[in-house]
């Protein structure tokens, strides 16, 4: 009875665990310090922010520029989600839906409410990097993180069950990671219609997303058996993953959770998939070298598991030795 009392204690932790861990950022989520830029002139800049705040208090970071054409700079660099343009004479609002097809949402409806409310007068819309015609919604690219997530750490489990040697698992878990990169993004470019951009580069995002998230887990079960397997996993799964803010935005994201959910790998990956797909590579830089921090860490997770290994092999008998010398 004792074990059976156990066993359902520990069922019932585990799913409140995965419950939390996927429902708790999306009821919580909500628009909180979104970079957009508003451009016109100053008067017109200070009244229209000054509603934004009355309206969503703490929602955007404004920044103040003075024609469209910086604004238009800023989101494509990535650096923006979004601008309220007022530099003609009718107000209009710029869009982003690759960048974040939620906060585009937003700042529609924003448009609209500021017309009614007669901060300004009917607002036109205009989608900058738009999303493809045939994934209007972005549904592709939001359902491929958690593939992208398990393929890691599939990877990782497979490897190490079917292959001996650190060395081995880790160039299967490299060559896996480049073919299972063309395969991705193949299905969501050419199959799904999901991805704009350049094939290559998409599936060099997702590749090294894999790879990063392949070598973390891979490394992890070297120093500590399959438990290194189940920390990596749920790291990765309870917590990278609905932190990703691959469906939202990480601005979105509760609290600190969507900062917190870009240094690791799935959000890193996601936010380097957006940027090759719909930017030209802009604002690339910042999760590729979380990415390569992640790669390095399991990497030398697996080298150090290796020699801990080694150091701790028992040496061979004088008959395995004089066997090992007749046999050369």
């Amino acid at each position: 009875m004792k074990q059976v009392t156990a066993t359902v204690g520990l069922l019932t932790v585990i799913v409140s665990v995965l419950l939390t861990a996927f429902a708790w950022p999306a009821v919580r989520s909500s628009v909180h310090d979104v970079p957009i830029a508003v451009a016109g002139p100053a008067p017109a800049v200070a009244q229209v922010t000054g509603a934004l705040e009355q309206r969503l208090p703490g929602a955007f970071d404004v920044t103040a520029v003075t024609d469209t054409a910086a604004a238009e700079r800023l989101i494509k660099d990535r650096e923006a989600y979004g601008a309220i343009d007022l530099t003609s004479g009718t107000p209009q609002v710029i869009t982003a839906s690759a960048a974040g097809p939620a906060v585009a949402q937003t700042l529609q409806a924003l448009g609209t409410a500021l017309a009614h409310e007669g901060q300004a007068p009917t607002t036109a819309v205009r989608d900058l990097a738009a999303l493809p015609a045939d994934d209007p919604r972005g549904a592709g690219l939001a359902a491929g993180a958690l593939p992208l997530v398990l393929g890691g750490i599939l990877a990782a489990v497979l490897l190490t069950a079917r292959v001996r040697g650190t060395g081995r698992r880790v160039a299967g878990a490299l060559a896996f990671a480049v073919t299972g990169g063309l395969a991705m993004a193949a299905i969501l470019q050419f199959w799904l219609g999901s991805l704009n951009g350049d094939y290559l580069a998409n599936a060099g995002a997702i590749g090294l997303a894999v790879a990063a998230t392949a070598l973390t887990v891979l490394g992890l079960e070297s120093l500590l058996g399959m438990a290194g397997v189940g920390i990596g996993a749920a790291t990765m799964m309870l917590i990278g993953n609905p932190l990703s803010g691959a469906s939202s935005a990480p601005q979105m994201l509760p609290g600190w959770s969507g900062e917190l959910g870009q240094l690791l790998p799935p959000g890193a990956g996601g936010t380097l998939l957006r940027s090759t797909a719909f930017f030209d590579g802009a604002a690339a830089t910042r999760p590729i070298i979380v990415l390569l921090a992640w790669l390095t860490v399991g990497a030398l997770l697996c080298t150090a598991g290796a020699l801990r290994a080694r150091r701790s092999a028992p040496a061979p008998t004088e008959p395995a030795r004089e066997a090992a010398t007749v046999t050369v």
